[in-house]
């Protein structure tokens, strides 16, 4: 089923963006060859004949290039590999002296044809976007938590306050914070920060604090109930010390622990430093007393208040907004990734083929189908957002052979006044062609080895 449900998210994604060719190319006079669904063999198609559309089963290359009948007529095909899809075009790749023909036709008229591929896919994005938004809501960046004696505490953030904008940059949704600081994390550098309070907009500077998280490296209940251990860390201090699930914490420093909420109030009165604290536990009805040094799990800086990750439902007029909200927000991430990238501030053990992808929509149906068939939908066009935004920021990428690509060639020739050298051009699209291919063996390289 994971596989399945894979396949059918890439096909719809590039079929529609091979759709915004078509209809552009149609649109323009241009003759299209053949638009068709999967790679490699026909198994169907349907061609013009005497008497309309007809099936045609297991079509030859031969049959399909030289038959009178359907020759100069537009082929529609599904094919044996259902990954995928193409619209061909008459003299895309090579001249042709026919006025239907893509090099025949205006720079401007190409430049439209090339286009439409990646803008089909960012309209895809946000009718699905809609979908999502109108059913679950979006995400405000609101203000959930401010810690006591933090930045954001002597800055007068208040909870309830909506962040509006981050260094700059315009805040519509939480995930665009959140993401902005795991791309660009804090340092000891100054923040500007625009809240909104009661319809008000309120600016402030804070210079984020350095902090560091130290762990026992254990669990506990999430409600009432005993101070139970439900599990321990392997290689953390409790399990060095001896501790092991079931067992009942009674003491932490003398203060008496007498259920799960008293624990989570003693952390959060006396955070966890690198001291060593003494902890006396209950296990089979015996006491025993330990001595323990919390471990440094992470460090960084920090302004001292949490963002709220839940949705809120909205009207209308708020759906088209934050639909095209979140489409500008996956397409400026995959720009930012693309650009961590090429900086070398992203390892490109990070990125993530279609082997990776294909086990992130498995992990994502497993997840979430026990809450039913609606909850499975919602994930899956989520990941069809990301996808289809990826795919229309990728071929928008001044790379031969990709949309971007041929978009260069075109724009040099706008410039130029003339066209460039359509061999030329041909033996550059292929060479990143075959850049291209090495580069997706690497990628499923990385993906199978962190599968296996």
């Amino acid at each position: 089923m994971n596989i399945i449900i894979a396949i059918l998210i890439f096909s719809v994604i590039i079929v529609i963006h091979e759709l915004g060719h078509f209809l552009l190319a149609k649109k323009n006079g241009i003759f299209v060859t053949e638009f068709s669904v999967g790679m490699g063999p026909r198994l169907i198609s349907l061609v013009k004949t005497e008497e309309g559309y007809r099936p045609r089963f297991l079509l030859s290359q031969h049959e399909f290039e030289h038959n009178p009948v359907w020759k100069d007529t537009t082929k529609y095909s599904i094919k044996l590999l259902p990954i995928g899809g193409s619209c061909m075009m008459m003299g895309e790749d090579e001249l042709v002296e026919d006025d239907r023909a893509f090099n025949k036709k205006g720079v401007w008229a190409r430049i439209s044809v090339v286009v439409a591929g990646p803008l089909f896919n960012f309209i895809l994005a946000f009718l699905l976007a809609m979908i999502i938004v109108a059913a679950t809501g979006y995400d405000p960046a609101k203000v959930t938590q401010v810690v006591s004696d933090s930045p954001a505490a002597e800055a007068g953030i208040l909870p309830g306050d909506v962040l509006t904008e981050l260094n700059g940059r315009n805040i519509n949704i939480a995930r665009e914070a959140l993401t902005y600081l795991q791309m660009y994390p804090l340092t000891n550098g100054e923040v500007s920060l625009t809240f909104a309070r009661d319809g008000k907009e309120y600016k402030t500077t804070l210079t984020p604090q350095l902090y560091k998280k130290y762990l026992l490296g254990f669990n506990y209940p999430t409600e009432g109930g005993e101070a139970v251990i439900l599990e321990v860390a392997e290689d953390m201090p409790l399990e060095k010390a001896g501790l092991k699930p079931g067992d009942i914490i009674v003491d932490i420093n003398g203060h008496d622990i007498a259920n799960r909420d008293a624990l989570a109030a003693y952390f959060q009165e006396y955070p966890l430093t690198d001291e060593e604290v003494t902890i006396t536990y209950s296990r089979e009805g015996a006491e025993a007393t330990v001595n323990v040094t919390p471990a440094l799990y992470s460090e960084g800086y920090s302004m001292g208040f949490g963002l709220n990750g839940a949705q809120e439902k909205t009207d209308f007029f708020g759906v088209i907004k934050y639909s095209a909200v979140e489409v500008k927000y996956w397409i400026v991430t995959t720009i930012e990734s693309i650009g961590l990238l090429v900086g070398g501030k992203v390892s490109a053990n990070d990125m993530a083929g279609p082997v990776g992808i294909v086990s992130m929509i498995g992990d994502t149906y497993q997840a979430s189908k026990s809450a039913g068939i609606l909850n499975v939908f919602i994930n899956m066009a989520a990941i069809s957002i990301l996808l289809s935004a990826n795919l229309g920021v990728m071929n928008l990428l001044p790379i031969p052979a990709l949309d971007g690509g041929r978009l260069v060639f075109l724009l040099l020739e706008v410039f130029r006044g003339k066209p460039i050298d359509q061999a030329k051009e041909g033996m550059v699209h292929m060479i990143g062609l075959i850049a291209l291919m090495l580069l997706m063996v690497f990628v499923m390289f990385n993906d199978l080895s962190r599968i296996f």
